[in-house]
């Protein structure tokens, strides 16, 4: 007899998922034995957090929905952290979570909670399987949901007495996702709006890129001399050292990014939406005469804030699939516009020499050392992932992303990415150099997943800035309560050591001449020992920051 749990093994297998990271619980025990003969790999996880994060990296790698399964109650409330991660970043997931037999419901139940009431304000749906024949159905659905229009996260809850039922159903196939078009008059108009702007701009970011479209507009940038700016934790769309690359917004933005985009005659906006975080709190470009197009397949446009003269319904595979039907004239008149966007992103994201360092406390090393031995060492197509924190800057400031996918972060601030990010994006890239720039505090809310990548073989390089603190929160308290440290102070264990005990390679960097052949060694683990590799570098509370 066929039951509920392995029609949605099999349902996951027919929608090409090739792994599923999970917490397992009692509840949702007959999809774990469907999955005993699936082709998808049960990536099993310490906590639930991690799960529902290494998913989210996964949907952001392949712009298909990550696929996460957590238990009721208590799993599905340490999840929430990767759902939110997913609604605000828009990525495309699915959460199954095992939920307590129909004849309990509000009863108070063993670990009852409602999954509507919880998630329904964080996901495009929230699916409740009540019937077992429609189990593949709502597989389907929920896949679909998660990936049209602006991608997110789908819940899907699983009653436990459903899934041990007898399936007789059929196994349905994946529905298609529209990708939109340009219209003829589109076309026309971005032609000509394109053709007799004198300081055209595009901003790049969000879903639904793949390898050929990041590199199809930065083509028709480098050939039309439109400079690109990058979203908030998403800047691998253009190559670093792409003439078109001229920066990134958000949080630790050069200056001359913010004037990039206020001087602008014209944005033209693909996959992303200049929203919070990318306009500084709503403060760029907020005039009602700027001059913007849109270029999404969201049709609610969600987070957008600046005014809009045309929405193109098209993703970015969409809108760089019909470039070569632009016909834009001008280029030569936008040469010093062009060459001086792409100048400044360079200069900004050049490292200091040793000579203009700032002097760092006995004990510490300088992490402009570090940046400048991985940039030495490591493969041109590495792969970068960090979460939220101070020491997020460095990584996003300094990392070279010179293919996509290559930089994974998170867009709402949300700390313990990293590793789970690592995990996740090292198992789908097994051929790349995956590296984790980390805080101490980060390090510690996910730090646990190392225990998962020695598990299923997936060496990378983690390197925790520790300098004692959760750095962003105490540069708020100085502006505020100076000389007033409250709540932000930490003492770290030996995070090589502790990476040692796991089974890691593990290192301490107490000053800068340890550190190349530091990353060196580690860069060996990875690559002939096979197992993850952790740098502890002791850095100086006071320059948590990258040198102005």
């Amino acid at each position: 007899m066929s039951h509920v749990g392995t029609a949605i093994a099999e349902s996951l297998a027919a929608h090409n998922v090739s792994r599923a990271f999970l917490v397992p619980g009692e509840s949702f025990l007959p999809v774990l034995d469907g999955l005993y003969d699936s082709p998808v790999e049960a990536i099993v996880t310490r906590q639930e957090g991690g799960a529902a994060y290494m998913a989210e990296a996964h949907g952001k790698a392949t712009g298909q929905p990550g696929v996460a399964m957590v238990t009721r109650g208590p799993g599905a409330a340490n999840a929430f952290v990767g759902i939110h991660t997913a609604w605000q970043d828009a990525t495309p997931l699915v959460l199954f979570v095992g939920l307590i037999p129909i004849s309990d419901r509000d009863r108070e139940s063993f670990q009852e909670f409602d999954p509507k009431a919880w998630f329904g304000t964080q996901a495009k749906q929230v699916f409740v399987l009540d019937d077992p024949q429609r189990a593949s159905r709502v597989v389907a659905e929920a896949f679909f949901q998660a990936q049209q229009g602006r991608p997110g996260p789908v819940i899907v809850g699983l009653p436990e007495d459903i899934l041990h039922r007898e399936f007789t159903g059929t196994i349905h196939p994946p529905i298609q996702v529209a990708d939109g078009a340009l219209s003829d008059a589109d076309l026309n108009h971005l032609s000509r709006e394109l053709t007799q702007a004198q300081r055209p701009l595009i901003f790049a970011g969000g879903p639904r890129w793949t390898p050929e479209s990041a590199a199809a507009i930065t083509q028709f940038a480098e050939d039309n001399h439109i400079p690109i700016i990058q979203d908030f934790r998403a800047a691998d769309r253009v190559p670093f050292e792409s003439p078109a690359n001229a920066g990134w917004l958000g949080y630790g933005r050069d200056p001359r990014a913010a004037q990039l985009l206020e001087e602008a005659s014209l944005v033209l906006e693909v996959g992303a939406v200049l929203g919070d975080v990318p306009t500084d709190g709503y403060t760029l470009r907020q005039s009602t005469d700027a001059r913007n197009i849109v270029i999404s397949p969201d049709t609610s446009l969600r987070g957008h804030s600046v005014a809009l003269e045309r929405h193109i319904v098209a993703s970015p595979v969409a809108f760089t699939s019909g470039l070569e039907r632009l016909n834009v004239g001008g280029a030569e008149a936008r040469e010093e516009w062009f060459n001086t966007a792409h100048a400044n992103h360079l200069d900004f994201a050049t490292l200091p020499e040793p000579a203009q360092y700032r002097a760092g406390k006995e004990g510490t090393a300088h992490m402009e050392t570090v940046f400048a031995a991985l940039h030495k060492q490591l493969p041109k197509d590495s792969l970068y992932t960090f979460g939220a924190g101070n020491h997020c800057i460095w990584a996003q400031r300094f990392l070279r992303s010179t293919v996509y996918p290559s930089q994974f972060s998170v867009r709402n601030g949300s700390m313990g990415y990293s590793v789970p990010a690592a995990v996740a994006t090292k198992l789908q890239f097994p051929e790349r150099t995956v590296v984790t720039i980390a805080g101490d505090g980060e390090y510690l809310m996910n730090g646990q997943e190392l225990a998962t990548a020695l598990q299923y073989g997936a060496p990378f390089l983690i390197i925790v800035m520790s300098n004692g603190e959760f750095g962003t929160i105490r540069d708020h308290q100085k502006k505020h309560f100076p000389d007033r440290v409250s709540g932000t102070q930490l003492v770290n264990p030996d995070f090589a050591a502790v990476a040692r005990g796991f089974g890691a390679h593990g290192e301490l960097v107490t000053e800068d001449s340890q550190v190349p052949d530091a990353v060196a060694r580690a860069l060996a683990a990875i690559n002939n020992d096979g197992v993850p590799a952790l740098i502890n570098v002791i850095t100086d509370q006071d320059l948590s920051l990258p040198i102005d």
